[in-house]
């Protein structure tokens, strides 16, 4: 599996709006260094997280219920609509990027464990309940992100892809807090070994394309995700929040990148300073106990998650700091470069 791009700046994944030409004019030019595929969840259906990789399943159909997407025994109007519009962004990507376009791109999908807590099945409750529609939806995924990252690059033949999949409902999957149907139960808990075989199933598809696992809980498992394969790990660290010293130096160790979630999601009243941003991490990490010379060949900055309910003018501050508070780690203190 290749690397995974750090010392960058990148976004999660969703932004504001629903232009995709402008939201691909602008994700390019304010992270050139990794740009990134963006959802558009405000054009409706099947642009959001869940939609997009629902609606782009292998050979598992989705049609759009008032509780949300349903498995079916064959495709609806929502879920050709769902494949319809991605095949129109992924053509997006020509003009904006060029056809000699050489450099990094990440796309993004719903991760199993997310997919199997948020789709229904065909008569109801979600998919996660049944261990054998969960098995149809991994081995389904998998396939999905191959034929994925296939369809990218037949596109821009030239760019060296990252998939990032977005497992926010993991933690809960693996607590048991997930609720049934009707809301007064919960699904019983995954085991940590199904967790991981169904994530490892997942990222062994892509090849030699590097996999970040992107969660934004609290209680992300980071051990388990290193386990299942994951390249890098992308984590919330806004609001003060630290990750344990024991698992990261296990990751670092590993060459398991970090991306850390340095901004908000939405725009505060007064915006930081990049060294409002980056100043805690270095600090965190010389706490850690690590070298301050290997941060940069570490961590990779991005908001804490998704832009999708932010103003599109915090979208385009909230990259100009990252690509700014990037930049500061390799400098010292004193403005020289470490």
């Amino acid at each position: 599996m290749g690397d995974v791009p750090v010392g960058v700046a990148t976004g999660i994944g969703s932004l504001p709006g629903d232009d995709i030409d402008a939201a691909l004019a602008m994700v390019f030019d304010a992270l050139p260094d990794l740009p990134h595929l963006p959802e558009l969840p405000d054009r409706g259906p099947g642009s959001d997280m869940i939609g997009r990789t629902a609606t782009n399943l292998a050979d598992l159909p989705v049609d759009l219920q008032p509780a949300g997407w349903r498995l079916v025994g064959r495709p609806g109007l929502d879920g050709r609509r769902g494949r319809e519009r991605l095949d129109r962004d992924l053509d997006a990507l020509v003009p904006v990027g060029g056809p000699g376009y050489d450099g990094r791109l990440k796309v993004q999908l719903a991760g199993p464990w997310t997919l199997a807590a948020a789709l229904e099945l065909p008569r109801g409750g979600p998919v996660l309940r049944d261990l054998g529609a969960v098995r149809d939806l991994v081995d389904s995924l998998a396939e999905t992100a191959r034929r994925h990252l296939d369809d990218v690059r037949r596109r821009l033949p030239g760019a060296a892809l990252v998939l990032q999949l977005d497992e926010p409902s993991l933690p809960a999957v693996l607590a048991g807090r997930i609720p049934t149907a009707s809301g007064f139960g919960r699904v019983h808990p995954v085991e940590e070994p199904e967790a991981r075989s169904a994530l490892h199933q997942v990222i062994a598809a892509c090849g030699e394309t590097p996999v970040v696992v992107h969660c934004c809980a609290v209680d992300v498992p980071l051990q388990l995700l290193r386990e299942a394969g994951a390249s890098g790990i992308s984590v919330d660290v806004t609001g003060g929040r630290r990750l344990p010293e024991n698992p990261v130096g296990e990751l670092v160790e590993a060459g398991v990148a970090l991306w850390l979630g340095v901004v908000p999601a939405i725009g505060p009243g007064v915006a930081p300073t990049p060294r409002e941003v980056a100043d805690p991490v270095r600090e965190w990490w010389r706490q850690v106990g690590f070298p301050a010379d290997l941060l940069p060949g570490a961590v990779a900055f991005t908001p804490a998650c998704g832009l999708a309910g932010a103003s599109m003018g915090w979208a385009h501050t909230a990259y100009r700091l990252l690509q700014q508070a990037t930049r500061r780690l390799v400098e010292a203190p004193d403005g020289t470069v470490v």
